[in-house]
């Protein structure tokens, strides 16, 4: 398995779970071009076809016949600065593309646009893929694009697209009186930190929308330790005060944690040392957690904070935290 880039850690600009979308593309006869940005890697059923030909999870178009190649283009779920791609072929083997490069543009997109017509930036040149392989490249970029189009030579399939990067927000649009959900990822939150993720991602905490099932939230293993408490460190939107959370068990039932408290402090970097020993401040005591409920908490602080601490006692999983408040300019 290749070493994962330090710009995975960043967000998946193009995640589906985001608010990612495949636009169109040239052709995806065998499997659909909005694979490309689901979760995880994709897998691989042995005996699964359909009426076209062997079901692939990911975006396969067909052997092309004709001049020319294909190409998907991609609306980021936020406009942002790319760090960082992995052209996935998972499973791909037989029929992945040899080479893709990827343009990008900044643009305000309907279903009257003319693609035809926009002007696309290369961010990354015609690059060689591995077969069954997370191809990672940096992007040297410092702009700020909206849309992709990933482009294969010639045919063949990908599993997934993920585009690394930071959320990109025009702050000087909000003013220190609107409410805005400072732990939202759309917003530029980000998971940095935890003890433990063992069933599902620290990230799927700050996602948007509900939890569909249980493996979209963040769940720890069960802890056997007497006293136990499991934490999660988020990193704000923006430096604010916080006037009211949110934090929803949705899906968990036999497992969600008996009780919470969250925390606040100011942070200037986010390496585990600088989180680890920060001075945490009370915003929410230790309050009582039941199943599948979404609980609603009046913020115990009015100090601005850069991030806030998820504290859950003993284990379990939580699938949504919202913090709701207002930004310090």
């Amino acid at each position: 398995m290749n070493e994962q880039p330090a710009f995975t850690k960043l967000t998946d600009l193009a995640a589906e779970r985001l608010g990612g979308k495949a636009l169109l593309c040239t052709d995806d006869f065998f499997a659909e071009k909005e694979n490309l940005l689901k979760p995880g890697r994709g897998i691989f059923i042995a005996d699964k076809y359909t009426d076209r030909g062997k079901w692939m999870d990911g975006w396969e178009s067909r052997r092309k016949r004709t001049a020319g190649h294909d190409w998907c283009i991609i609306q980021l779920a936020t406009s942002g600065k790319i760090h960082g791609v992995d052209i996935d072929t998972n499973f791909f083997l037989g029929n992945h593309p040899p080479h893709a490069s990827i343009e990008a543009c900044s643009i305000v997109a309907d279903e009257n646009t003319d693609w035809e017509k926009v002007k696309w930036i290369e961010i990354l040149p015609k690059s060689p893929l591995n077969p069954g392989s997370q191809n990672f490249y940096d992007i040297i970029d410092n702009n700020i694009y909206t849309h992709l189009k990933l482009h294969i030579y010639p045919d063949g399939g990908v599993a997934r697209l993920k585009v690394y990067g930071e959320v990109f927000k025009e702050w000087s649009a909000v003013t220190e009186n609107d409410t805005i959900d400072l732990a939202a990822a759309t917003n530029g939150a980000k998971s940095v930190l935890c003890n433990d993720m063992f069933f599902s991602h620290m990230d799927n905490l700050i996602m948007p929308g509900r939890g569909i099932n249980m493996g979209d939230g963040w769940e720890t293993k069960r802890n056997r330790t007497p006293n136990n408490k499991d934490w999660v460190i988020v990193r704000l939107a923006h430096k604010g005060t916080i006037d009211n959370l949110l934090i929803d068990t949705c899906h968990f039932k036999g497992n969600y944690p008996d009780t919470c408290m969250v925390e606040g402090a100011v942070i200037n970097a986010d390496d585990e040392a600088s989180l680890v020993n920060a001075s945490w401040k009370t915003i929410l005591s230790q309050s009582k957690l039941q199943a599948d409920v979404e609980h609603a908490f009046a913020s115990e602080s009015q100090e601005a904070f850069t991030h806030v601490k998820l504290t859950i006692f003993p284990d379990g999983g939580i699938s949504r935290m919202r913090l709701f408040g207002r930004i310090k300019k």
